[in-house]
């Protein structure tokens, strides 16, 4: 089966394949450090965007973004909330939000482009963390002198 182009185009900018990618990265990224402790004390680096060297982030080490990039995964994957939770808080939420779009008569429309305006975001977001857990991945590997492998 053919499939057109703008198909293949708008699923390869779907939430679900951003998601994909995130996960993969951080998959890589655990299955690549072999040793997380090693990841102490080594400053995270981050890019000067207006002059494109390096700049240390002082408040944290690669290995606290490691177990960070980790957790956000866990949470895409299983949900940040327990379930008891999340019952509650829809309950709370659904009686909320009735009472707000009655309020504001809010209609389909209003509701679709905030859809798309929290989309947009979650993608930048989630492109953003799969480059990061790819450039950390890397990094460990220059850490360990195997850079350049498996690529």
């Amino acid at each position: 089966m053919m499939q057109m182009p703008e198909l293949l185009h708008s699923q390869k900018n779907s939430l679900f394949t951003a998601m994909n990618r995130f996960i993969g990265a951080v998959n890589n990224m655990d299955q690549t450090v072999m040793v997380p402790s090693l990841l102490r004390d080594v400053p995270l680096q981050k890019r000067d965007p207006d002059h494109g060297s390096y700049l240390r982030d002082a408040e944290a080490d690669m290995y606290t973004y490691y177990t960070h990039l980790k957790s956000i995964r866990n949470e895409i994957e299983w949900g940040v909330l327990r379930e008891d939770q999340r019952r509650k808080e829809r309950a709370a939420n659904t009686a909320v939000n009735a009472a707000n779009l009655e309020a504001e008569g809010e209609d389909g429309n209003d509701l679709e482009q905030l859809l798309q305006y929290h989309l947009k975001g979650l993608h930048g977001v989630l492109a953003k963390l799969t480059s990061q857990a790819n450039n950390l991945t890397n990094r460990y590997k220059q850490e360990i002198g195997i850079a350049g492998w498996g690529q």
